[in-house]
């Protein structure tokens, strides 16, 4: 009987075993073929499933989102939640206000999900005073004069305005953020006093102070640059100095916020450069370079297996909170280089230690270091072969297991530290194998293939009850594990987020529980 056209070789090889029909010879050769081939195809979906992991669905809040956003961003942010309410049925409510009142306001509240500040300053008092958690960067504002359209008055500068005795309008310094930033540039200079004398009218807003311009009721408005955008009636003047104090727009996930996923999943939106920040760039702002927009953006971190048990429970907390997906790929860090040298760049890399960003260095930003650790012996409980040092490494008919000195940080230290003792020829006689990572070295000396292994210390932690530790006094190397982002990541603002989760409180007492030592404040290497 013919056999019909089948999808894979292994539907073919089942067809083959059960419809027969060929020559016995012919069936003996393709069936030793086809379970070869069957083998692979089994092996490859049981690798798969191992990886799989099913994206949960992405579920949408009922209850309104509620947002404390600047006056004077008004135009792009309500924009920007018109399109969210109407693509994903999430209703946003916005209460406009100085970014200063609003602050105030929150720190009575103790309510609402996010905060948008165009002053970074705002943002950073709100976090110091514990208001926010997540912050994501949106725009860049810049203090401007702003004159009739045509400027009949043939303002100039600054200095020209207050010689020509034109009365000026401002936002409330305490309660705006341009206000603010613009009496905070003039009491540097010694002009502030001067110019007050000016100013016929202190409005609550930036958009007051743009209609009072407009309207004719003061000759010179002081504003935001983009708020000068948004008013075909008017025309800018820069103001030498003032160009430095460009500020941030900012927005932060409330502490108070009951549905924190959601409101991340809005500022998301609002941030990406393929969605909210194309309506700030029409409504004349200049944006940051934001990530691209996913509903569940997913990441691809590379990371020495070593980190494995530091950073799990980290991120996981932050998968949850995020709503995002981290895919982990563990290795020795010498693969995981071999690998982005051939072409594959991940959105971030945890190394095992700050060597392996060698010759991959120009494809990430700042290196931070998280934490670093030193050298150990593992032997068989009990210390069944009496090593007490490592020296004794070198005895006669030892079997000891290294890391590999190309494909990991492990077996790279190893070898430094070896040979800086003399001993790297007669320990090397020892050595039965030598692994990319550690968790081999491991598994094979509580299986008894290994009298002793050379490990990290953090590695010794969680066998410690099934083997004993000989400490390696002799060396004073360290592997140290920075993390930085690829500079060419769809979701580089995202991986950066992960870097602030990386560096919490609970993630440095994870990696201590997991046997490193922090590095405190981070640092580079």
């Amino acid at each position: 009987m013919p056999r019909p056209r089948l999808p894979c070789p292994f539907a073919s090889f089942l067809w083959d075993c059960l419809a027969g029909g060929e020559s016995q010879r012919s069936r003996r050769l393709n069936f030793g073929r086809n379970i070869v081939i069957a083998s692979l195809l089994l092996a490859a979906a049981c690798i798969g499933l191992l990886w799989w992991r099913p994206s949960p669905q992405v579920t949408h809040p009922s209850a309104p989102l509620v947002v404390y956003c600047a006056a004077g961003l008004k135009p792009p942010v309500s924009e920007v939640a018109r399109r969210y309410e109407a693509r994903f049925g999430v209703p946003v409510q916005i209460q406009y206000g100085g970014s200063g009142t609003l602050l105030a306001n929150l720190r009575v509240a103790a309510k609402g999900d996010l905060f948008i500040a165009a002053d970074q300053s705002y943002m950073d008092a709100a976090r110091s005073q514990r208001l926010v958690d997540e912050v994501l960067p949106l725009a860049y504002l810049t203090p401007v004069l702003a004159v009739p359209r045509g400027n009949p008055k043939n303002v100039h500068s600054l200095e020209d305005a207050i010689e020509k005795n034109l009365t000026f309008g401002m936002a409330n310094p305490d309660a705006a953020a341009v206000g603010k930033v613009v009496r905070d540039l003039l009491v540097a200079s010694g002009d502030w006093a001067m110019f007050e004398k000016r100013v016929r009218v202190m409005k609550p807003t930036v958009n007051d102070v743009a209609n009072d311009l407009k309207l004719g009721t003061v000759d010179v408005g002081v504003v935001w640059d983009a708020t000068v955008a948004q008013y075909p009636e008017l025309d800018a003047v820069s103001v030498v100095g003032w160009s430095g104090a460009r500020q941030q727009v900012q927005s932060g996930i409330l502490k108070s916020s009951q549905q924190p996923t959601a409101a991340l999943r809005f500022a998301r939106f609002m941030g990406a450069r393929d969605a909210g920040l194309l309506v700030f760039a029409t409504n004349g702002y200049r944006t940051v370079v934001g990530d691209l927009w996913a509903e569940q953006p997913e990441l691809v971190l590379y990371s020495g297996g070593i980190n494995r048990l530091a950073i799990e429970p980290t991120l996981r907390e932050f998968e949850s909170r995020e709503g995002v997906r981290v895919n982990r790929v563990y290795n020795g860090c010498g693969i995981l280089v071999a690998q982005m040298k051939a072409g594959v760049t991940p959105d971030a890399f945890l190394a095992c230690d700050a060597s392996f960003f060698e010759g991959v260095k120009e494809r990430f930003g700042v290196q931070s270091v998280l934490s670093e650790t030193e050298l150990a012996i593992l032997v068989q409980k009990g210390n069944p072969r009496g090593l007490v040092r490592v020296e004794d490494l070198a005895r006669p008919g030892l079997k000891v297991g290294l890391g590999h000195p190309v494909q990991s940080a492990l077996g790279g230290l190893t070898q430094r530290a070896l040979d800086s003792m003399g001993l790297l020829r007669t320990v090397g006689s020892n050595v039965v194998v030598q692994s990319a990572t550690a968790d081999l070295l491991v598994n094979q000396l509580r299986a008894g293939g290994l009298d002793a292994a050379v490990v990290f210390r953090s590695n010794t932690t969680p066998v410690k009850d099934h083997l004993d530790v000989v400490e390696w006094d002799r060396s004073n190397i360290t592997a140290t594990q920075p993390y930085a982002v690829s500079l060419t990541s769809s979701h580089r603002l995202t991986a950066e987020r992960l870097s602030d989760a990386l560096h919490s409180a609970s993630s440095r007492q994870a990696f201590k529980r997991a046997g490193f030592r922090w590095r405190a404040g981070g640092g580079t290497p």
